[in-house]
């Protein structure tokens, strides 16, 4: 079942002019390769409540990209949630590199004290090189908090072999925040929480896909699968759907991005000052979270004219507040008419979804 509103919007016209006003697809060059690409595409609309942004991956298939066209829908067509904060503290992202070039991915990050480090792009076999790159971010950020994010790219065994291996790393129960989903399912990460419980390992462990890619997210707290759950507000479908997964979890939540453009990451910001910060979430962050909404300065460019990733004027927090593409930029980044064409119809298929959901 989808909300009424959206039942509503997605059932009373095909028209994707008045559902998506004002639509563009944009790509956007990114600075190094980044879940294997080095262009990200997104269509943004302006909405009745404001700009936003439309951008599941392109190896997403209508079931699951329908859940994101939902929270597209609400940025753009609902009020935002109601933020407690002004801003948002951002952490910075590693992604998958040799550790050689860590140094000049942190100067793009001046200011955070938390950085997330992708690791398991090859699974076991690349942990050598993993670890190299958390001793290259640990030396040339050495105040800096950390988490690691394998997304699911390992089996149970070699999970363990990585957390044995990073309860070696010198002081590491105080300042490793958590590993993000090592294991796939959830009935894994809690037997490698349970294991690593009976070896007293100094290690969180936080729940992202398996929040955000499966029919009941609750499962994760039900099983006592994670410390910690990351929530995305476009991938589950809006703000609204992913505050309810946080107070129904009871878990301490981090809101990241999806590799969105400007406009989106202020979709998680909003989500995430709306967030309160409760007793479990201060013993491991020492205060709100910082959120994994820096991902704009892997882009070599975006399509709003304020500094720093999502405009939020440095690298160390983002507003909490819409935002608006700048004209020249957008017009700098227009995906051509192949690409309009390819998301028209992407809209299309995923509208089917959601009216079956109606």
């Amino acid at each position: 079942m989808i909300p009424d509103w959206l039942a509503g919007l997605v059932t009373g016209t095909d028209d994707l002019d008045e559902l998506l006003p004002e639509r563009r697809v944009v790509e956007l060059p990114m600075i190094t390769r980044f879940r294997g690409i080095t262009s990200r595409q997104a269509l943004i609309f302006q909405g009745p409540a404001g700009w936003s942004e439309f951008s599941p991956f392109v190896e997403y298939a209508a079931p699951e990209a329908a859940r994101w066209l939902a929270g597209a829908l609400e940025f753009g067509h609902r009020p935002a949630p109601e933020p407690l904060r002004d801003a948002v503290p951002l952490n910075g992202t590693i992604p998958d590199c040799p550790p050689e070039a860590v140094p000049g991915l942190i100067t793009r990050y001046p200011g955070a004290g938390t950085f997330k480090i992708k690791i398991a792009a090859r699974g076991i076999t690349s942990l050598d090189t993993d670890l190299a790159r958390i001793r290259a971010v640990r030396a040339h950020a050495p105040a800096a908090r950390l988490r690691f994010d394998a997304n699911a790219g390992y089996p149970l065994a070699d999970a363990q072999q990585l957390c044995a291996a990073v309860a070696e790393l010198p002081g590491v129960g105080d300042w490793l925040e958590y590993i993000e989903q090592p294991v796939a399912s959830v009935e894994d990460l809690a037997r490698l929480r349970e294991w690593i419980a009976a070896c007293d390992l100094p290690i969180r462990i936080a729940a992202d896909e398996s929040i955000r890619k499966v029919d009941d997210p609750y499962r994760v707290a039900a099983l006592g699968a994670a410390d910690v759950i990351i929530v995305k507000a476009q991938p589950l479908g809006g703000a609204q759907h992913a505050a309810e997964v946080v107070t129904g979890c009871g878990l301490p939540a981090v809101v990241s991005s999806a590799l969105e453009t400007g406009i989106g990451l202020r979709a998680g910001a909003l989500l995430a000052a709306s967030l309160p910060v409760d007793a479990a979430a201060e013993a491991i962050f020492a205060g709100p979270p910082a959120c994994g909404l820096g991902t704009g300065a892997l882009f070599a460019d975006d399509i709003i004219s304020e500094p720093g990733p999502g405009g939020s004027g440095n690298t160390a927090t983002l507003p909490a507040a819409r935002t608006t593409p700048d004209p020249q930029l957008l017009a700098a980044h227009i995906a051509d008419a192949d690409a309009h064409a390819w998301w028209d119809a992407r809209v299309r298929g995923c509208l089917t979804e959601l009216r079956r959901l109606a």
